[in-house]
């Protein structure tokens, strides 16, 4: 029988290490339009949600700000008129190790928005209904295809800018 000892088991990469270190609102805006208007009635809104993400590294080692960035305008469907524009930013800081440099950017990019999410979502349904109308409860955010499709569009753009240049 062999003797397995640590010195002899070859060697392992420790498991990924996330720690959610503090989790804030950076900036928020609500506009209500409808009730600044003095617009009437219940309009059947067309809602528009756009997702941007950002990470940068933090001065403290192994720690990073990942912000989740929503922009959603309501507009009804009947005349095009806006009725709500939402604006947040949501901040996330964290404490990462054990994740390669190879993939420590989609990591940023895709885990972590992932552990804010519901807090996102929360917040845009309190602020929505807090606003006079239905509780907005956004769809789950696929942030792996959010992120290959941001990963294709910066290629695109590259490959555009090296044909000119």
């Amino acid at each position: 029988m062999a003797d397995e000892t640590p010195a002899a088991a070859p060697e392992q990469q420790a498991a990924p290490q996330m720690k959610v270190l503090a989790q804030f609102i950076r900036d928020l805006s609500f506009e209500n339009i409808a009730a600044q208007k003095g617009m009437q009635g219940n309009a059947e809104p067309d809602i528009n949600v756009q997702v941007g993400l950002d990470a940068k590294k933090r001065p403290v080692e192994n720690q990073y700000d990942v912000t989740i960035k929503l922009n959603i305008e309501a507009k009804s469907k009947a005349d095009d008129a806006k009725i709500f524009v939402l604006e947040l930013d949501y901040n996330g800081i964290f404490h990462i190790e054990n994740v390669p440099d190879n993939q420590l950017h989609p990591f940023l990019l895709i885990e972590c928005p992932r552990m804010l999410f519901p807090f996102v979502r929360r917040i845009v349904s309190d602020i929505t209904r807090d606003g006079g109308y239905p509780p907005l409860n956004l769809e789950t955010i696929d942030f792996v295809a959010l992120y290959r499709s941001e990963i294709t569009r910066r290629a695109q753009a590259e490959a555009a800018q090296a044909t000119v240049s």
